[in-house]
């Protein structure tokens, strides 16, 4: 869904990504549009390490929408970027050493994230590259209240 997308979706429609796995192991198919995917948790969290964890997707497409967001309006403003490498972290950490955070008790998610961006910018480029980077839609989605709507499948009557 993207930000043009109405907040209702048709259920009648087949679902845009779908994932199906077994009781036996971590291990996960993705069939998103006609890509095929697999995830799956390391060794040493009982996996088979056959794909990248549910964690790896995230970071995975933050990193991924923060590059292609700074790649377009790169290429929208002719700015001389040559090359975009985004670099993520996930992390747990106690609230209250989260400095610039809202919550002050238990735990929360940090992501780090870390751009490096190559070409013959000048610092005043370099530096609205790097404010265009945290308005990607993924980022916004992230750091934005998010409702997941929760339900069981809808069991298709067959004749």
């Amino acid at each position: 869904m993207n930000a043009s997308t109405p907040a209702t979706t048709n259920q009648t429609e087949p679902a845009h990504v779908v994932v199906q796995g077994n009781a036996r192991n971590f291990r996960q198919e993705i069939v998103a549009g006609k890509h095929h995917l697999s995830a799956d948790e390391p060794f040493n969290a009982g996996g088979g390490d056959t794909g990248p964890n549910p964690y790896d997707y995230l970071l995975a497409s933050l990193g991924t929408c923060t590059s292609m967001t700074v790649g377009l309006y790169a290429r929208r403003k002719q700015l001389p970027l040559e090359n975009i490498t985004v670099s993520l972290w996930h992390s747990r950490i106690h609230a209250k050493d989260c400095e610039e955070c809202e919550t002050k008790e238990g735990m929360l998610d940090r992501i780090d994230v870390e751009v490096e961006l190559t070409g013959l910018l000048t610092a005043e480029q370099h530096a609205k590259l790097m404010e265009i980077a945290g308005k990607c839609p993924v980022h916004r989605t992230l750091t934005s209240e998010i409702s997941i709507r929760l339900r069981p499948a809808q069991k298709s009557s067959a004749l």
